[in-house]
């Protein structure tokens, strides 16, 4: 039996947090596909998830030693990006799971790897800002070149939609910022 959950996550430790919950009741993540979780029966607590932001496309050369590596763990990696025609893309976001009998799982060891990865996602976080910021004023500014149409009042709203989608994004990117500034601090004290 499947069970099919529907969840948006801003902060993947909550999500990763989440996931090993479902797993601590019997529910073994399957596939992951756009805030889409399917979860299938198993035993109770038989594994743990952690979640990543590769540095490269999955495709690449470095990222496909490094899934390699993981596997060699025990680790095995969950379906995710299942588009519309049934085939999965990875995207740079992997949801990793290994048997809880295998002991305890973590991918970051030190303070540098993990800073490292924040930075990945606070970049991510920030492009998306950029992008929105961008295309939004352009838009907007559209409104002042064209001649008077329908077509500026839609560049108005799409330009302040994207302008707020950029500010939804700052405001997810800010407990990023400060856990790197916090974790960059700790590595200060420790040296």
């Amino acid at each position: 039996m499947s069970l099919v959950q529907r969840k948006f996550f801003s902060d993947f430790e909550k999500e990763e947090e989440w996931l090993n919950e479902m797993a601590a009741k019997g529910l073994a993540l399957s596939e992951y596909s756009w805030a889409r979780y399917v979860f299938e029966e198993s035993g109770k607590g038989e594994y743990i998830y952690r979640i990543e932001l590769l540095k490269e496309d999955p495709k690449g050369p470095e990222a496909a030693g490094y899934l390699q590596f993981m596997k060699e763990t025990g680790a095995e990696q969950v379906p995710t990006g299942k588009w519309f025609w049934g085939k999965y893309n990875n995207l740079r976001w992997v949801i990793f799971r290994r048997k809880a009998s295998e002991g305890a799982f973590t991918i970051y060891s030190d303070i540098d790897s993990k800073i490292s990865h924040y930075k990945r996602i606070y970049s991510l976080w920030m492009s998306m800002v950029v992008m929105g910021l961008v295309i939004g004023l352009f838009n907007i500014s559209l409104m002042f070149v064209n001649n008077p149409t329908a077509l500026n009042r839609i560049n108005l709203v799409l330009g302040l939609l994207l302008i707020a989608l950029s500010l939804f994004f700052i405001l997810i990117s800010r407990p990023i910022r400060q856990k790197i500034t916090k974790l960059q601090n700790d590595k200060l004290i420790r040296e």
